[in-house]
């Protein structure tokens, strides 16, 4: 089998409804501390749009222990949006839905299939997030 030579990083965020909102990463672009903080600045807009009335009162920010998601600028911006982060134990990535339950999802109905570039790839990855069930959605929460 041979594998794709594009790699494109996808970065997902969804609530027990639906997908909230998603973006790729440039290629070649590293997601340090302010490329995170640019990314919550639009999840935050995304949330108002979607979600009004949740975003950040009701709202905890679950994810892993990347170094640019612990990094005092980023403790700074939560504390500032008042927006409540769950913490993780170390090296627990199978904690994390995005890496135990979305990309692996994505991954299984992408798997084998054929792309002509990035822009296909990426086409079939927000067909499918926008295919996912919310029945889906609240089954991960309960895992």
């Amino acid at each position: 089998m041979c594998q794709s030579q594009v790699k494109n990083m996808l970065v997902g965020f969804f609530d027990h409804k639906r997908i909230v909102h998603y973006e790729f990463i440039a290629q070649g672009q590293k997601v340090n501390q302010q490329c995170y903080l640019e990314v919550l600045t639009r999840l935050g807009e995304s949330f108002r749009t979607k979600r009004p009335g949740i975003w950040p009162d009701k709202w905890i920010l679950h994810h892993d222990n990347a170094p640019a998601h612990d990094a005092l600028r980023f403790r700074e911006f939560l504390a500032k949006n008042s927006i409540t982060k769950m913490d993780n134990p170390p090296y627990s990535p199978d904690l994390a839905p995005c890496d135990f339950w979305l990309f692996q999802k994505l991954k299984n109905a992408l798997k084998g299939q054929r792309f002509s570039d990035l822009s296909d790839i990426q086409r079939n990855v927000k067909t499918l997030l926008r295919s996912i069930l919310e029945n889906d959605f609240q089954d991960c929460f309960r895992q």
